[in-house]
Formats: C-alpha cells, structure tokens, sequence
C-alpha cells in the first residue's frame, strides 16, 4: 500500500504546472524515503527530477517500492479540482492499476474522490553524475523568469556569461540583440539578491525555448539555483520548502558557426 497526505495541495499542483508542457508521461517512484520521478521530454534535448521526501508529507507509507507510470496532462487535469487549499492524498495498491486521488477541504466539509488509471511505459533511468560546476547562480526566480521571457522577444538563443562580477544574459537575433547584466551584492545575503560563485569564467549558450518551460516552476520557490560548467548540462533547480526540489538539465548550444 501507498499512501501520502499533503496539506498545501497546492504544491503539488505546481509540480504539474511545472513539467506537464515539457513532459508528456511521467513515472513517480515510490519507496520509503520518498518520491522521486526522472523523465527527458519528447525531443531528448531536456531532462527534468523530482525529488519529494517521505518526512514532507504530513502522513506518508509505501510498504513497497512502487512504480506509478501516468500521462501528467491527465494528472494535472484531476489536480486542478482540487482547491488551492485543499489537502491532497494519493494512494495506491502494490501493483497498481490506478491512482487514487483524494481532495479534502481544509473545515472537512468537502471531500473529492476520483481514480486515474495508470499506463505502461517503457523508462530508462539515467544516472546524472556528480559534477564540479565552473559558475553557481543564485538568483530570484521571479528575475529568471522575466529574463528567459524578456530576451525570447529578441531570439531563439541565450548566452549566459558568468565572472566575479555578476551574470550577464545576451540574446541575438533578427531585430537586434539585448543584454541583461545582474551585479552580485554580496554585502547582504538577501533572497532577491543575485550571488554568483565562479572557480573560473564561464560563457555558455543554451535554448530560450527550454529555459521557458522550466521558469514554469516558479511559484514553488522565491530563488533559483542555476549550475553551469563548460561541456555538461546547465542545472537548473528550485528548492521546494520542507518537501525536495525541482530540477531541470539542458545540454548547452554549440555555436552555429563550429
């Protein structure tokens, strides 16, 4: 049996929001510790993680391992009957054939069933190796958001140049180009402030395409992480408070002219 209750359900309605558009099915691994789901998007050019720990949830049981395989479009349409303050539960048996949703209103006057049959897909899981990143940015996820959107009106393409000084965005394209520069205030240690930590410089071009589907886990933190390193994925990955964490890898562009 499988079970795990969550009081801010809506939490895990930003999770949905945050992968179903890069992700079409999506296998959510149960066992003891917690839940986790790895999965590239149609193209293979992106790969998203979800961990969510077992000690989050306000109750949690997995007798055994389990493996939920679900179309998260569907998923995402069951979420969104829930309110934004319900407390969601899901269950399932050992060898599952659907997933139980629960949706109970915060005063227990409202309670919502429904059953979402599982699918078989065929997962490869990748082992991501532990990596030793040139350049750390942390930075507003908000600011993230705005930019990878801001610079998708100039092209297609984002260069991301990190120093000792800051972080500076650059996109070209047909109209023109744009630059966004972010300076590091170190002086204090703020969320909204942007802190960059480089052994040496970087300078990496990647898909505005990509960066904007992953800004779609915003709401789940106030700051992101991005981690970059010549010659391997650029990381990018929102904390969830108390529960895991959303992250997402993009291989980084080589040059058109290469």
């Amino acid at each position: 049996m499988f079970e795990a209750k969550l009081v801010q359900g809506s939490v895990l309605k930003k999770i949905l929001e945050s992968i179903k558009d890069l992700v079409v099915d999506g296998t959510w691994d149960c066992t003891s510790t917690g839940i986790t789901m790895q999965a590239m998007d149609s193209s293979h050019v992106s790969l998203v993680t979800c961990l969510l720990q077992a000690d989050g949830f306000e109750q949690y049981r997995c007798d055994r391992n389990v493996s939920i395989s679900i179309n998260l479009a569907t998923m995402s349409k069951i979420l969104k009957c829930a309110s934004n303050d319900d407390i969601i539960t899901l269950e399932a048996e050992d060898k599952p054939d659907n997933l139980v949703f629960k949706f109970e209103s915060p005063n227990q006057d409202k309670q919502s069933n429904y059953q979402v049959k599982l699918i078989n897909i065929d997962k490869e899981h990748l082992g991501i190796p532990d990596q030793e990143y040139k350049a750390v940015v942390k930075m507003p996820s908000s600011e993230f958001q705005r930019i990878c959107r801001d610079l998708s009106q100039i092209g297609d393409t984002v260069t991301v140049e990190c120093g000792k000084e800051g972080v500076t965005f650059t996109a070209d394209g047909d109209l023109g180009s744009g630059t966004i520069n972010l300076v590091q205030d170190a002086s204090i240690d703020k969320e909204e402030n942007v802190s960059v930590v480089t052994t040496e410089p970087c300078k990496l071009n990647f898909a505005l395409r990509y960066l904007n589907f992953f800004t779609k886990a915003t709401p789940l933190s106030s700051q992101v992480i991005l981690s970059m390193t010549s010659d391997a994925p650029l990381v990018v990955e929102y904390k969830i408070e108390n529960l895991g964490y959303m992250r997402y890898y993009l291989a980084p562009k080589m040059e058109e002219d290469e």
